[in-house]
């Protein structure tokens, strides 16, 4: 058992920056800056309803999910080709490369794409290509598949058929998007079917939707990891299964606060779902619209929940357990992990 010595307040943002994580709820298209969203428009023709970068920014200011979406989706009108999915990606890498994390397992949209007549192929192609090239950077990477939940599940599974040349390339599939009046039941088939297919299972449950949502996503889709799951806090019963069963929560602190879900940092439960034993990770989910990449989450959340060294190495190490990561990159990670913490406590004596 490695044993957590406590650094200086002074030098905690330090280590939270400092220490290798996973990244395991990151929505690539959630990553496209307005700088980027601008320069992709030019290059492939595409007219904007936003006069310019300032004046898509100035958009940002979300009451809810929906209000996110609507804009979301307006972005990812820019991406026509595989260059463009890769240069999206490679940007996310450089900035996750800057934040030390070690391993980030993407979300993705196709339907977002195919929709507006991109071929799946494209969009898994050159997201694809970014996450091995990522190894560059020292940044292991791999492709979850997520299905929108808006839509029927006819179409998701037209999609996951449709993706099936390229099961070499993704990993899991997940479910995104409106949550509320979509409960996961609705997707039973699907994700049975990708189960059949040997694929790693998520998708979001309890950010806006109730407790009920995520006792449905492991019964009936039997996911593996719950992405937000904050409102398992309302059910004595579900935090105590979510800790029994280890099961993984990827929590976003920035989104919550940006979408409303907690009026302020302070107010948030992360805390209190560490305190109750879950498995919980810091992720950033949407970062060019919430106003953070993984550091930042992790600084502005620690400050406001005042929380401590323990922490911050319970939450490092669920990122790297709770990852879909081969287990030998594991106990490399986690060893560099404790090498980091242990340098910061000899700095401090």
């Amino acid at each position: 058992m490695f044993k957590v010595h406590p650094v200086a307040p002074h030098r905690l943002p330090a280590l939270l920056r400092a220490m290798p994580k996973a990244e395991l709820h990151i929505h690539i298209e959630g990553s496209l800056e307005p700088e980027l969203i601008f320069k992709l428009a030019e290059r492939n023709g595409v007219t904007l309803p936003y006069a310019n970068v300032e004046a898509l920014r100035a958009a940002y200011a979300f009451t809810n999910l929906q209000s996110f979406l609507d804009i979301y989706y307006a972005g990812a009108s820019v991406l026509l080709h595989e260059q463009d999915f890769y240069d999206m990606a490679w940007a996310y890498f450089e900035r996750a490369h800057a934040d030390n994390v070690v391993h980030a397992e993407l979300f993705f949209d196709p339907q977002t794409h195919t929709a507006r007549g991109v071929p799946i192929a494209t969009v898994i192609n050159g997201l694809h290509r970014a996450c091995v090239d990522a190894a560059q950077l020292g940044v292991s990477a791999a492709l979850i598949l997520c299905f929108l939940r808006h839509l029927s599940e006819d179409d998701a599974l037209a999609t996951l058929e449709a993706a099936l040349p390229h099961r070499d390339q993704f990993i899991g599939v997940g479910l995104d998007s409106s949550e509320l009046g979509h409960p996961p039941e609705k997707f039973a088939c699907v994700f049975a079917r990708a189960r059949e297919l040997g694929l790693h299972l998520v998708a979001h449950a309890g950010e806006e939707g109730p407790p009920a949502y995520i006792w449905s996503a492991l019964d009936v889709l039997k996911v593996e990891r719950i992405d937000h799951g904050v409102q398992s806090a309302q059910d004595p019963a579900l935090l105590a299964r979510l800790a029994h069963e280890r099961i993984p929560l990827t929590v976003c602190p920035l989104s919550n606060l940006k979408l409303c879900v907690f009026p302020d940092l302070k107010a948030h439960n992360l805390g209190k779902l560490l305190d109750a034993g879950l498995c919980v990770t810091i992720n950033s989910d949407d970062p060019a619209y919430f106003g953070g990449y993984l550091n930042e989450n992790f600084v502005q959340t620690f400050a406001a929940l005042h929380l401590s060294t323990q922490n911050a190495w319970t939450l490092a190490r669920n990122s790297i357990d709770a990852s879909f990561a081969p287990e030998a990159d594991k106990r490399e990670w986690l060893h560099r992990l404790k090498l980091v913490f242990e340098g910061f406590v000899e700095h401090d004596d």
